[in-house]
Parts: C-alpha cells; sequence; structure tokens
C-alpha cells in the first residue's frame, strides 16, 4: 500500500473519533484549527464555523493562481437497527474488509471526512517539501448534509482562490461538473386524538418496515429502492381496508393508529419506518396473514433492489420511538391512552400515499442522469401534528418548481401546511474550462486512460459557491423557491447576485470510490485513494 494511503487512513481513523454529525460541527472545527496552528498555518472561522486554513505554495508556485480544495466536515449518523453507536459521543469504529473500509454497523462519514484527511496530507506533504503546489486554501464547511447551509453562510471575501476543486464525489475516475439543484418541503398536518380504551378486546401492537437498503437520495434515487415509510403507508391502509370501513363512529375500526414514525435526514432514503396503534385481538390472525402477504409483495416488487425487505408485527407493552434527526437522538414514549381520530387517521395515511416518491424525469440531454426527483425522507407524528419532510432535486430550475408544486398541492389537498427550506441552485457544468483541461490531461498523464466526465442528480456545495462569484444569478422562476426571497436575497439575507467575485469560478468535483453513503453499509475502496493522491499531485504540479 502507498505510504501516503496508510497516512490519510490513519488521519481518516483520528476523524471518525470526533463526533460530527450535521449541526454538530463545533469539536471537528477546533480539532482542524489545532491541527493548522500546529503547522503555522494561518486559519481563520466565521459566525457558523466554516474554516479556511491558509498553506502557503511550494518554492517556484508563489505566482500560481490559488487553488481552493473543499469539503464538509459534518457526516450523516446513520445505524443499523440493532446498533447501540451514540453518535454524539461515540468514535466510529472503523473495519478493514480486504480492499474496503467500512463501519461496524454504522456510517463512516467517508463523505465527506475522506476530503479533510487528503487536504491535510496534501497539505502536510508540500510542508515537508515532498510534493509541489501552489498556493492552497483549504475551505471545510459545515451542515451540508442538511441543506448546505454552511455554503449558504460563506461571506464575501472569506476565501480568494478561483480554482476550486470539491472533493465530495464517490467515483474514482469520475470528474464531475454540474450538479442538480434542490429544496426541502416541510409538511404540518393538524391531528386530533381521543380518549381509548384497551380493555374492549384490544392489544397494544408494533408494525416495523426493516431491512431496507436505504441510501443517497441523490446518487441512488435512480436504483429505485424502496421506501419504508411508503411501505407502512401501503401496509396500514391495505389492513384497513380489509379489516374494517369508516363512517359509524369512533372504535369502528379494528385498527387505531396512534403513532407513525420513519426517516431520518432529507437526503437518505427511509430504510426503517414503524407505526404504533390498538388493534382487536379477535382480528389479530387475519391482520398476521395480512402482513405476511404484504411483505411476500413487497419482496416481490423490490426482489432487485430490496430483497431483505421485512414486516414485523407484534404485541408490546409500551411504545418508544428512537428519533435519529440530523442532529441527534430523541427517546419518547408512545402515550397509551388515546388513538388519532379516524378522519386524522385517515387523513395521515391518504398524505403519505398520495406524495410522489423516486424518479419524476430523466434528463433528455444527458442519458442516464436523473433529471428531477423527490425523496418522501421523514414522518413524525408529534402531539397535535404529523411532520413530513419531502426533498425535491432537479438540474433544470423550472422542473424543480414543478415537481414542488405538485408537492404543494397534494399537501394542500390534505389540509396540511407547507414550508420551504434550504433552497440552493443547480450547478451547470462549463466544458471548456482551463480547470478541466488541465484535469484531464493529468488522469491521462498518469493513468494512460482517459476520466469519465459526469453531472450527477446529487447536491454538491460548488452550486452554492459558484452562486458567490456570478455563476447564479438567481433570476428565473426559480428564484424564489431555489432559496431567494422576491428581493433577490438568499436566506441569509445576503446578496446573491455574485458582485464579490470578478469572473465566477472555475469549478470541478472528485473523489475516491465510495459505496452505500449515508446508510450502515457505507464503505470506501482504499486503492482508490491512492489514485486521488497520485492524479492530484499530477494536477497540482501542472500550475507552475
Amino acid at each position: 500500500m502507498h505510504p501516503k494511503t496508510l497516512q490519510i487512513l490513519k488521519t481518516f481513523e483520528e476523524i471518525d473519533r470526533i463526533p460530527r454529525c450535521s449541526k454538530h460541527e463545533e469539536k471537528i472545527a477546533r480539532w482542524l484549527e489545532d491541527w493548522a496552528r500546529s503547522l503555522a498555518f494561518e486559519v481563520k472561522s466565521d459566525l457558523v464555523n466554516n474554516l479556511l486554513i491558509k498553506v502557503p505554495a511550494t518554492s517556484g508556485f508563489e505566482n500560481s493562481p490559488t487553488l481552493v480544495l473543499q469539503g464538509h466536515m459534518d457526516m450523516v449518523c446513520e445505524k443499523s437497527k440493532d446498533s447501540d453507536h451514540d453518535f454524539s459521543r461515540d468514535p466510529i469504529e472503523c473495519v478493514y474488509e480486504g480492499d474496503w473500509l467500512k463501519g461496524n454497523g454504522t456510517s463512516i462519514g467517508a463523505d465527506n471526512g475522506i476530503a479533510l484527511a487528503i487536504a491535510m496530507v496534501l497539505a502536510e506533504a508540500g510542508k515537508a517539501g515532498e510534493i509541489e503546489h501552489p498556493p492552497l486554501e483549504l475551505l471545510f464547511t459545515v451542515d451540508e448534509e442538511t441543506g448546505i447551509t454552511g455554503a449558504m453562510a460563506l461571506e464575501p471575501g472569506f476565501f480568494e482562490g478561483r480554482v476550486l476543486l470539491n472533493m465530495d464525489s464517490e467515483d474514482e475516475g469520475v470528474f464531475t461538473v454540474g450538479c442538480a439543484g434542490g429544496l426541502n418541503t416541510r409538511i404540518t398536518l393538524p391531528l386530533e386524538y381521543e380518549p381509548f380504551d384497551y380493555t374492549n378486546g384490544f392489544g397494544f401492537f408494533k408494525l416495523s418496515v426493516e431491512g431496507l437498503k436505504g441510501g443517497h437520495s441523490g446518487v441512488e434515487i435512480h436504483r429505485q429502492r424502496a421506501n419504508a415509510v411508503r411501505l407502512l403507508a401501503r401496509t396500514l391502509a391495505g389492513i384497513r381496508d380489509k379489516t374494517g370501513e369508516a363512517g359509524s363512529g369512533s372504535g369502528s375500526w379494528c385498527l387505531r393508529l396512534v403513532s407513525l414514525n420513519g426517516g431520518s435526514t432529507h437526503n437518505s432514503i427511509p430504510n426503517f419506518a414503524e407505526a404504533f396503534f390498538a388493534l382487536k385481538r379477535s382480528e389479530l390472525d387475519r391482520v398476521k396473514g395480512l402482513v405476511s402477504r404484504f411483505g411476500k409483495t413487497f419482496r416481490a416488487e423490490y426482489a432487485r433492489s430490496d430483497p431483505d425487505i421485512r414486516l414485523d408485527l407484534k404485541e408490546v407493552e409500551k411504545g418508544v420511538i428512537y428519533e435519529i434527526t440530523e442532529t441527534e437522538i430523541h427517546e419518547k414514549e408512545v402515550p397509551l391512552d388515546r388513538v388519532l381520530t379516524e378522519s386524522s387517521d385517515t387523513g395521515l395515511l391518504k398524505l403519505l400515499l398520495a406524495l410522489p416518491h423516486g424518479v419524476y424525469r430523466m434528463s433528455d440531454r444527458i442519458q442516464g442522469l436523473v433529471e428531477t426527483s423527490n425523496n418522501l425522507a421523514l414522518v413524525r407524528t408529534g402531539d397535535d401534528e404529523v411532520e413530513v419532510l419531502s426533498s425535491q432535486r432537479s438540474s433544470v430550475m423550472s422542473r424543480l418548481d414543478e415537481i414542488t408544486g405538485r408537492i404543494e398541492a397534494v399537501a394542500e389537498l390534505a389540509a396540511a401546511e407547507v414550508r420551504h427550506e434550504n433552497g440552493y441552485p443547480a450547478w451547470e457544468p462549463d466544458l471548456e474550462s482551463d480547470l478541466l483541461s488541465r484535469c484531464k490531461a493529468a488522469y491521462t498523464s498518469v493513468f494512460e486512460e482517459d476520466p469519465s466526465i459526469e453531472v450527477v442528480h446529487a447536491g454538491l456545495e460548488c452550486g452554492v459557491i459558484g452562486s458567490k462569484c456570478g455563476l447564479w444569478d438567481g433570476k428565473g422562476d426559480s428564484g424564489d423557491i431555489a432559496g431567494e426571497n422576491s428581493n433577490g436575497e438568499n436566506s441569509n439575507g445576503e446578496n446573491s447576485d455574485g458582485e464579490d467575485c470578478d469572473g465566477g469560478m472555475e469549478m470541478i468535483s472528485i473523489g475516491p470510490t465510495i459505496k452505500y453513503p449515508h446508510s450502515p453499509d457505507e464503505k470506501i475502496y482504499i486503492p482508490s485513494i491512492e489514485k486521488v493522491w497520485d492524479f492530484m499531485e499530477k494536477l497540482l504540479k501542472s500550475y507552475r
């Protein structure tokens, strides 16, 4: 193994010892600041904890343009159902399996901790005289995974370079030159409960949907993987259709819903969902048969993408919900003395069944590229309302308006309130940039093969960073929903017309190969790290 690969892996393992779920990057930011100061690098942070570390050029490169090496500090904290890992305090356990590095039942944050590790080792190697490079700015942002809000908050002048290498891509040998824009839609539906007496032949039950692969809603939405929230709603609605009818007053159904929860983050396809409900024991055998039948149906429907789908029905004495969010884990008990009214129960299930999920439109310009999609990402029932989160993406901003309008219409038909948040622009590709030409030449020179050039459906910070340098004018039909108000300002009140930069930025996104990001199966291909290193070393030398 290449010695620099070993050094990068060692650095990555150190990073994985530090809690860094989205919105909780304080500890990793302080650790990176201490590292920079230990090497006498200039470092600064802003009000939201974005970091900029300036690395001086090596000899002979003092007049070369500054290159910005960019990644994000936060990670998606996902774990398997049987894992007791606490992301707020426990170090992530790194497990080596042949050429792969993965976690022990958890995501490992290779997205995007590996970018931090590579940038740090590059800076250390330059200072030690082991490689040559132009002036570098290491731009490490916060809160990328929950809506790119760290990049959104960057102030004019925080960084100076106009050539940016984002290291948040997940296929070595692929140069990403464009990405989708996105928007989250938060739907709030009022709920009503009524008292309930279990002594009349009812028991308290839990139904869970498990065994799904989930994954990144930008990278893997085209794989048509199952959504646990949708499967749970289908099952509950199917049981309702077969076992009871509404309309004859309170208690007319054999199944009375108490709570329904699923999903964790806006950009993770839900791989787990559960519902608690009162169920008439006289109907238990019938319901068990229906649950078994739905399980077989789902496994047949998703035989290629999710062959291990399981529906688990069991009676419980009490209900405890563990809500894994972008920031922390909440534990709360499910109340045993009430159920949803029949109208609230029906409204919730119909809303979840009506909302779209998955690929909405394929690109007619780039073969195989998802143009527009949405992820039915999360549902949480509370004391007086249920919250549903949908995350939309599109490389065509008018199409982003279209799918968002459809979701809004469905929500309003269900008498729910809608709020849009965390909008970010698409990154339009520049196939004639000097940076792309240098990258292709460097890659071909080192590996004697051409790289692939792609536009991705996932959201990258390049679009937002570029918008601060004149690459997104904030105009057009999607101006309002893409994080701007009618005055052309973004959600932070900053003007996004690019006046703080002259001439815009050249950008490209690269990275080693990562599989199954945003899931407990996340893993990184170790040999690809060495290839990224060799390519970067060649590219940096080209700027003499």
